[in-house]
């Protein structure tokens, strides 16, 4: 809308004598209706007297259809011949015209108003002041004329000239120092083109925002999210510390140090905070300038603080400490710097601000973080102390806990016969019987394992490992290793993928450990499964021996096999050896200390455990014990884990198979089936248990997989229900909401068995949960390890 501004002249009768053309646009009245009338006929309400006194205000009017207009009126007295008053000049525009000029000059933000050659036209109050000067010292002049000339004064011009030249709005950001500011400013400034009623372009507005807080703000907000990534990448103190110096340096400080308190770096537990001065020891620094010459104190240092320093006020108050130039505690630190090392003085010129901020982590003070700022233009503020204080909570908290990762890793010694297995479970796969000796020499109990792991399907995990080495980081990686398989186990890994995974462990924990201790990551294993339906034993080798196989009537034999490389080499597969034992065959699976001596060479080991496990036994722990007399060396340089077993298989009577249609209808059809089943086993309880899962993983099959589907039922110590199909997809719970169709069916058979899951099959996946068996109808042996 075209704002215009309307004249009109009043006698002193109070009628119209006059009438611009501007009055006739606002009001829509011509002269000729208006002239020698009453102005008061024009008023749509009564002029309040406080107007009237001041000759000035907003008054409104009725216009020519009817409707009101505020105007800002102003009346100017006239006088006549003699100095009578002869009438008022009535000038008035629009009230939003002048309340949009008042929110022009009283805006929070920058504005200005250019001619096409960049000259001032209107200038509002804030843009005076960061120019530094009045309206009047602005208005009329170019552009070019009122700054410096520096980067971002001419790349402001630019935008001017190219807004005033294509006529298209410009907006950017721009980090420059205004004439009347002290520091550098965010600026977001946009500039658009202004128009005259004709379309013409008459000039370039431009507003300017200061978003200086925010944007350091986000900077700060950044330097938090990279802190949650770029701190604590290694469980170990010195380079915790070096993190936090480097994610400092230079966006936050121009130097910045970390001093611990000397206890974090040992074992022992955290003492009473001394009175007085503290003692500290460098750990990490860094500085914006090569070599770091402006550091007093060196790496591995220790630096007595005394009690008013920035540094020791923040460990005893528990929060950051500002200090600025000119402040007695910053003067008095400065001056203990420049006399702990006087060649660093020229470096330390300029230095104005500095922050100190205690390490703290669940409530123990570790040592304290120092910020200092000399070319950085800006003191540290208390938005900044926010920021380090939130900053040094992160690191201190990666710090202890590589404090306390050392620590217990100093106490380890005392766990290492809990990490060796203390019984088996119990399972009906297989008999089992285990023995474990450690080495006699002085460096301690080895890495040697063995594990028996019971999986879905009345299958079994049979394990044996070795760790390089001796002592500590040995057991301790055995204990870690043991657990990762059994994690693998769970999922059901063939043995070759189980040991691609746990060859992928060991190769990064042989990145992450310190020089020390990646020889003692090294490590041999040996995974197998036995299934006593198919009594199928699989089997795969990472670096270690070859099992022993005696089948019913015959003689030790040791598997045919490639071992592979140890775990933690990378890179190189490991391939599955198979083999249909009959009920009955005995497997002996041990750790290479059983054969080797590394006092002496002892080519006949072999042929030794060969006929010992060919010797008759009454049980197999007699077996064990006559094993280890006949093979075993009197001072053996290695610890010797053996594991044997006999196998046991599930005959035809326990186990019911049905291959499934994908078609709804045979749910009923394979639930009855399965209630015939179960009775004929003696098992009517489980019948309402047993046909709920039936019903739920067949329709599951139907619904969700793929062609072909099986139904198998296994009785062994549990009742095992498996559903197999083609697809690999697994299936998860999910809670169902009150109003959803489905959802429900995993939930039930989670709740209603005793465990349930899935394992990927080379042609698709099986589903599978088992329930307990009556306790008169467990088979012998079920349960026995």
């Amino acid at each position: 809308m075209e704002h215009v501004a309307a004249v009109a002249v009043i006698d002193a009768q109070g009628r119209v004598t006059g009438w611009s053309e501007g009055a006739r646009l606002l009001t829509g009245h011509p002269a000729g209706e208006v002239v020698g009338r009453p102005a008061a006929g024009l008023l749509a309400e009564d002029v309040p007297p406080g107007i009237l006194a001041a000759r000035t205000g907003t008054v409104a009017l009725r216009r020519r259809d009817g409707r009101r207009v505020d105007l800002a009126l102003t009346a100017c007295p006239v006088t006549g011949h003699g100095g009578q008053a002869a009438g008022f000049v009535v000038t008035a525009t629009p009230a939003d015209t002048l309340l949009a000029a008042r929110a022009f000059e009283q805006a929070s933000m920058s504005m200005s108003v250019f001619d096409l050659q960049q000259r001032y036209l209107l200038v509002n109050d804030t843009a005076c002041k960061v120019m530094g000067v009045d309206e009047a010292a602005l208005t009329g002049r170019f552009f070019s004329d009122t700054v410096q000339g520096t980067d971002s004064d001419r790349g402001y011009l630019r935008h001017l000239r190219e807004v005033a030249g294509t006529g298209r709005p410009v907006r950017y950001e721009s980090f420059a120092r205004a004439p009347a500011l002290n520091r550098e400013h965010l600026w977001s400034i946009e500039m658009w083109p202004l128009r005259a009623s004709s379309g013409q372009l008459a000039g370039v507005g431009m507003a300017a925002f200061d978003n200086t807080e925010q944007y350091w703000a986000r900077r700060r907000l950044a330097l938090l999210n990279e802190a949650a990534t770029g701190i604590g990448t290694t469980l170990d103190v010195v380079r915790t510390a070096e993190e936090l110096i480097e994610l400092l340096l230079p966006r936050y400080a121009d130097f910045a140090s970390v001093d611990l308190l000397d206890w974090v770096l040992g074992a022992d537990e955290p003492p009473m905070m001394p009175d007085g001065a503290v003692v500290l020891r460098r750990v990490a620094h860094g500085s914006s300038r090569p070599g770091n010459p402006g550091a007093a104190v060196h790496i591995n240092e220790t630096h007595l603080y005394e009690s008013p320093s920035p540094p020791a006020t923040a460990l005893r108050a528990g929060h950051a400490v500002l200090s600025q130039a000119g402040e007695p505690e910053f003067v008095q630190w400065l001056d203990e710097r420049n006399a702990l090392s006087p060649q660093g003085r020229p470096f330390r010129e300029g230095v104005h601000s500095m922050i100190a901020v205690p390490l703290r982590a669940r409530g123990t003070t570790l040592g304290v973080a120092v910020c200092v700022r000399s070319t950085h233009p800006d003191d540290y503020a208390p938005d900044d102390a926010v920021f380090a204080e939130e900053l040094a909570s992160r690191a201190a908290v990666c710090i202890d806990n590589a404090r306390r990762f050392a620590r217990e890793r100093s106490t380890a010694l005392a766990l290492q016969h809990s990490l060796l297995p203390r019984g088996l479970p119990g399972q009906a796969a297989v008999e089992v019987a285990h023995r474990y000796l450690p080495c006699g020499s002085l460096a301690g109990v080895g890495g040697d394992w063995f594990d028996v792991i019971p999986l879905s399907g009345g299958r079994v995990a049979l394990v044996v490992g070795d760790v390089v080495g001796h002592g500590i980081q040995s057991s301790a990686t055995m204990g870690r290793l043991r657990t990762a398989v059994r994690t693998l186990a769970d999922v059901d890994l063939p043995p070759d993928e189980l040991l691609t995974h746990l060859d992928d462990l060991v190769t990064h924990l042989a990145a992450g450990d310190s020089g020390d201790e990646v020889a003692e990551l090294g490590a041999t294993c040996l995974y197998a499964v036995y299934d006593p339906v198919s009594r199928r034993l699989s089997m795969a080798a990472a670096g270690h021996p070859t099992p022993a196989v005696v089948l019913p009537g015959g003689t030790a034999e040791f598997v045919p096999m490639t071992a592979g490389p140890p775990l933690g080499v990378g890179g190189l597969p490991f391939e599955a050896a198979e083999l249909v034992l009959p009920e009955g065959s005995l497997v002996a699976l041990y750790t290479d200390g059983l054969l080797e001596d590394r006092a002496r060479d002892r080519p006949g080991a072999s042929d030794d455990l060969r006929r010992a496990l060919d010797a008759p036994a009454d049980t197999l722990e007699a077996l064990c014990d006559s094993v280890l007399k006949a093979v075993m060396p009197v001072q053996p340089g290695d610890d010797v884990a053996l594991l044997l077993v006999r196998t046991r298989a599930l005959g035809a009577d326990r186990i019911a198979t049905w291959d499934v249609a994908p078609d709804p209808a045979q749910v009923a059809v394979l639930r009855q089936a399965a209630g015939d089943l179960l009775t004929e086993w003696g098992l009517e309880e489980t019948a309402f248990v047993t046909e709920l899962v039936v019903s739920e993983l067949v329709t599951n099959a139907i619904r969700y997989g793929a062609p072909p589907i099986q139904l198998r039922l296994i009785r062994d110590r549990a009742l095992i229900c498996e559903v197999s199909d083609a697809s690999s997809t697994s299936p998860h719970l999910r809670r169902a909401h009150a109003y959803d169709e489905g959802g429900r069916g995993l939930l039930l058979v989670a709740q209603l068995t005793q465990r349930w899951g899935s394992r990927q099959t080379g042609s698709g996946k099986t589903i599978w949960a088992e329930q307990p068996l009556p306790d008169t109808e467990r088979p012998a042996g079920a349960g026995a390890a």
